[in-house]
């Protein structure tokens, strides 16, 4: 009856306020119908109190029965946003951030040793060049098969990883300059049950041990199929890109270690350093020289023109210089009865940093009793032909390219003749012809007129000289613009004054010059030599004109060395004495040229020589940014 006199009331109110055309029937909520019949019924519902019928109980709890269930299942699932999300890879991570989560790892393992991640000892059973020589062969093992009964156990560098699947793996392993492929099966694995655990660990750049079988792949390439891999020494960076290498040529000279690991044509480089440096060796030993090693600190630097390191001995509160040359030394040895003496080693002059020098480097000096600058130039024109042989498989020429652009269209191209007789330059003869002058003669190429003949032919041709503007640095000058630039194959320039070789003796037949050679390649000076001076009075006197030099402002001038004349007075016998640069040599014989476009004087072809390219540490500046601190990793 309640509900009826409502129902009326209400239709009747909105009536009033609506008009005939708008008329809208007013129907009553479900959920009070709904409620008027729980009012008639005889069960309660436990979750909202409500008076229901039995038929209608039965269904609220079955509904939320399923309810229940759904949300269970729900509940133990991930979330769909999160399904649907990627995992991020390798490649999607920051240097700093792969370094942070693969450093994680790394402690990780180190704290649970499952596995250690620096084991001790990895039993190899052969080299990766040997697996290649031994397996590689035609035939030795047929397309998509394995050598069954074979166990061999590699070790190397992972390169490159490409999943297949979960359950088969390829990596590329690298050693010795030689590639060989990992294809790594559950099915061949010792453990199946650990398989995708033991590859998760392993990243580029890894140093692994693998024991496996000899096998190919359908495709034919030769493979190892590992029963179990090993993690040796994990890679905590990110390495290049194998595919765009390392290009930074910053990074390559601070990092060599990882530009030896990226660049195959790195390694190449200093691989054929060392076959030189040991042909070099075996050239002296096999004419009965004898290798011999002088010392590194001296009380005076001498031996050549250059400016020295200074550095200071505690215990006797001395100042020491690092040697420019060990040439003084060595021509000791030849006094005391060692005729035929050499050394490699290096040397150190503190001087500029350029594309063609570097603060030390490695020189190979020999004094030969009872030679002299003839014998000296044949010996060397000998031994750097044979030097060219033996890189070439017999051929005297190499390709040398002054832009660095080797392999491209269009790139400017040099061949180098090494076979010997080099050509020869003489240098006042040459620079008269060049310069269109006649020189002053050779016994007053030490005067003052001779200086300002000099420094009015520098200043008429726009050549600079720094001061000290000697007669010595003039003249280094001239021959650097108009003479150097002629020797693209090997070149000797020859006949230098007297003023410009302190150390040598002087000409035979022609007065005010002495018996020097200069051998030059692709413009730039690599080796020095002479008839040795051995007249300790005439010594003396040069060396008191290298002092006044000195005094007058030329910091690469040579001091007096008493212990030297010493020896001189005891009686050096007719020698012939020579010095190479062993690292400017082995930079033009493998093509090692670099980007830098710098203009050298009227040098264009050495625009891309770069010494720093043949040697593994050049001298660098210090780099200001911090590495990241590993405290910071393990907390």
């Amino acid at each position: 009856m309640l509900h009826s006199v409502f129902r009326s009331s209400l239709t009747r109110s909105l009536s009033l306020h609506l008009q005939p055309r708008y008329r809208i029937p007013i129907y009553l909520p479900a959920t009070r119908k709904m409620a008027t019949e729980a009012a008639a019924g005889t069960h309660k519902d436990p979750v909202t109190g409500e008076m229901i019928s039995k038929t209608e109980l039965k269904r609220r709890e079955k509904q939320r029965a399923r309810d229940a269930q759904k949300a269970s299942k729900a509940a133990a699932q991930p979330p769909a946003a999160a399904k649907a999300e990627k995992k991020p890879t390798d490649e999607d991570l920051n240097p700093n951030q792969y370094y942070e989560l693969r450093s994680r790892q790394i402690m990780a393992l180190k704290k649970s040793q499952d596995p250690n991640p620096y084991p001790h000892k990895f039993h190899v059973t052969s080299s990766i060049s040997a697996y290649i020589d031994k397996y590689g062969a035609d035939g030795k093992i047929p397309d998509g098969t394995k050598l069954e009964g074979a166990t061999e156990s590699l070790s190397g560098r992972v390169h490159n990883i490409r999943t297949a699947s979960s359950k088969l793996l390829f990596y590329d392993l690298h050693g010795e300059g030689k590639k060989v492929q990992i294809m790594a099966s559950q099915q061949d694995a010792d453990d199946q049950s650990t398989f995708e655990a033991v590859h998760a660990i392993f990243k580029r750049g890894d140093i692994v041990g693998v024991t496996g079988t000899p096998s190919r792949t359908k495709k034919g390439e030769l493979s190892i199929s590992p029963r179990s891999m090993t993690l040796l020494a994990p890679n905590l960076h990110q390495l290049p890109s194998s595919h765009f290498g390392l290009k930074d040529q910053e990074t390559r000279y601070r990092k060599r270690y990882l530009d030896l690991i990226i660049s195959e044509n790195t390694r190449s480089i200093f691989i054929r350093r060392s076959r030189i440096i040991n042909y070099i060796r075996r050239f002296f030993d096999d004419l009965g020289f004898i290798e011999v090693e002088t010392p590194i600190t001296q009380m005076t630097a001498g031996g050549a023109t250059a400016k020295p390191f200074i550095t200071h001995h505690n215990d006797l509160d001395l100042d020491l210089f690092l040697r420019i040359a060990p040439e003084l030394y060595l021509k000791e040895l030849v006094v005391g009865g060692l005729d035929r003496v050499y050394e490699l080693g290096r040397v150190f002059r503190n001087e500029g940093i350029d594309l063609t020098h570097n603060p030390e480097f490695t020189i190979c000096e020999f004094y030969m009793a009872y030679a002299d600058m003839y014998d000296v130039m044949d010996m060397t024109e000998s031994l750097v032909e044979g030097i060219v042989k033996s890189l070439t498989g017999g051929s005297t020429k190499l390709l040398y390219h002054p832009d660095g652009n080797k392999g491209q269209e269009g790139a400017r191209v040099y061949e180098l003749e090494f076979k010997k007789p080099w050509k020869r330059y003489d240098m006042i003869e040459t620079l008269e012809e060049k310069l269109g002058v006649k020189f002053p003669p050779g016994d007053t190429l030490h005067t003052e007129e001779t200086n300002r003949f000099l420094r009015d032919l520098c200043q008429k041709h726009n050549v600079d000289c720094s001061e000290p503007r000697t007669n010595a640095r003039l003249l280094d000058k001239l021959v650097g613009e108009y003479i150097e630039p002629l020797c693209i194959s090997p070149a000797f320039i020859v006949g230098h004054p007297q003023v410009m070789s302190p150390l040598a003796k002087w000409h035979r037949s022609r007065p005010g010059l002495c018996e020097r050679f200069e051998a030059f390649l692709c413009g730039k000076e690599i080796c020095n030599a002479y008839t040795e001076l051995n007249d300790p009075f005439e010594q003396r006197l040069r060396f008191e004109e290298q002092t006044r030099q000195k005094e007058a402002g030329d910091d690469e001038a040579q001091g007096i060395d008493e212990t030297f004349i010493d020896a001189l007075e005891h009686g050096l016998p007719p020698t012939g004495g020579w010095g190479m640069g062993i690292d400017r040599l082995v930079m033009f014989l493998t093509d090692s040229t670099s980007k830098c476009h710098v203009v050298v004087s009227n040098l264009p072809h050495l625009l891309a020589a770069d010494i720093k390219e043949v040697l593994l540490f050049p001298a660098m500046k210090p780099e200001l940014a911090a590495p990241i601190a590993p405290a910071a990793i393990q907390n």
